[in-house]
């Protein structure tokens, strides 16, 4: 009987070593040396396949492919089926990562105990006893889930084998441990030898799994890169622990869209889906305050209506402050300067504060008027009516530029009861009989006219 056998290699330039170096010989480039599986023991892992004969693929023709609409399984949670393409594909890998206490534990958790499928929920950071505490929080009865505490991939298979679940839910796969790898939990080999003995199971066996990954200061996913190419699916999670809205996006979807977004609510009992987020992100202030814009945004397929708030003071210090929280600070300086060169506004003595309320984070440049109007009420100290939002990219000529489905924004902005959207000019409308007053604007001066004298 084989035995399992290990050598290592640069991941840079493919050099063989006997044992790990931190610098390859050959190309000079560090930390790059790993330790690779040259021979398995047929007796560890997942083995059903091997009790089997398994049929040798064949090339077909393009035209001969049968393309079937795949099958999906419905997790009853609307904002994580929107976020997959409509569920998860049989077989498929989805991996989601996320900071620490942002709740994708309990995210996985709540979709395993509300689901109608025999789901295996295996944690390798907490004991069955602490993940019992947590779902008597969320859903107290559930039927169809099993919880397995374990690290040992050869170990889980064996529970695998011995129930033969619908989904395997894996928290997290950087805990995870295999026999053929002799480093320990976490390494880059034994995180990519423990997914590709996942991924074997999940493809031989049409399980869907879902894997739970731990992320670097950076924001990125732990382990190696190869691990977000090896599976079907990457989602993030992410959300200020100060916030209690968390954001649910899809950087890799082999079988949906990466453009879908989820939303929920962090609450006592669990996550709760926020189906109308436009609503949470707009203060229900009635009076008038300067400084304060609201601008019609998409995130993914979705339109969002936020609240921009702009603080404009005359500067303490010899050098003017510029903060942002949930915008690109660079791109407030851009926009500073356009106001200071195309519209005569003074603004490089003072200080500017510019904060996006709920706690996201938003790049689309369709906000950039919205941004200069709040800096204007505030640095004015004239308020805007309320039921105007903005919908527009300001140029560096002043010029406002068009931006991208402006009839989904001004929809949306229709269905929360605005009254009035300036977009720009060359945008195309089609919209019939819009119950909204669309104002069409060419540059800054219009809309400064408009709105202060």
């Amino acid at each position: 009987m084989a035995k399992t056998k290990t050598t290592f290699f640069c991941q840079n330039c493919g050099t063989q070593y006997a044992k790990w170096v931190g610098q390859c010989m050959a190309c000079k480039e560090w930390n790059t040396v790993v330790e690779e599986v040259i021979q398995k023991e047929e007796t560890k892992g997942w083995k059903r396949a091997s009790n089997t004969a398994k049929k040798i693929a064949k090339p077909l023709r393009i035209n001969e492919i049968n393309i079937d609409k795949e099958l999906r399984l419905n997790t009853y949670d609307l904002e994580f089926n929107r976020v997959l393409g409509g569920g998860l594909v049989p077989g498929s890998m989805v991996l989601l990562g996320g900071e620490p206490g942002v709740g994708k534990s309990t995210l996985l958790l709540q979709i395993a105990l509300k689901l109608p499928y025999k789901t295996l929920y295996v944690s390798g950071e907490e004991s069955q006893k602490q993940i019992k505490m947590r779902a008597d929080r969320i859903l107290p009865n559930s039927e169809n889930c099993y919880i397995l505490t374990e690290t040992k991939t050869q170990n889980i298979f064996q529970q695998i084998e011995a129930m033969e679940p619908d989904i395997v839910v894996i928290d997290s796969i950087q805990t995870l441990h295999s026999d053929y790898i002799e480093s320990a939990a976490g390494s880059i080999s034994q995180i990519r030898e423990c997914a590709a003995e996942l991924i074997k199971f999940a493809k031989e066996t049409n399980t869907p799994v879902i894997l739970i990954g731990h992320i670097t200061k950076d924001g990125s996913i732990a382990g190696p890169k190869i691990l977000e190419h090896m599976v079907d699916t990457v989602l993030q999670f992410e959300g200020d622990r100060n916030y209690v809205y968390r954001i649910l996006r899809a950087l890799k979807n082999r079988f949906g869209s990466t453009a879908e977004l989820g939303i929920y609510e962090m609450q006592g009992s669990g996550l709760r889906e926020v189906n109308n987020p436009s609503e949470i992100l707009i203060s229900k202030n009635d009076e008038g305050l300067s400084g304060t814009a609201i601008a019609s945004t998409v995130e993914g397929m979705r339109p969002l209506m936020i609240e921009i708030q702009a603080l404009v003071s005359t500067a303490v210090y010899g050098t003017p402050q510029r903060s942002t929280t949930g915008y690109n600070a660079k791109r407030l300086n851009m926009l500073l300067a356009v106001l200071e060169k195309r519209a005569g506004f003074k603004l490089g003595a003072k200080d500017v504060f510019l904060n996006i309320t709920g706690g996201i984070t938003v790049d689309d440049p369709a906000i950039d008027l919205a941004v200069i109007a709040a800096i204007l009420s505030s640095n004015s100290d004239i308020p805007i009516e309320k039921g105007i939002c903005f919908a527009a990219e300001v140029g560096l000529a002043g010029e406002i530029r068009p931006v991208q489905r402006v009839e989904q924004r001004i929809l949306e902005a229709e269905k929360l009861g605005f009254s009035t959207i300036y977009v720009s000019k060359n945008n195309k409308i089609s919209l019939k009989n819009p119950k909204i007053n669309i104002v069409l604007a060419t540059r800054i001066e219009d809309v400064v006219r408009s709105l202060f004298d």
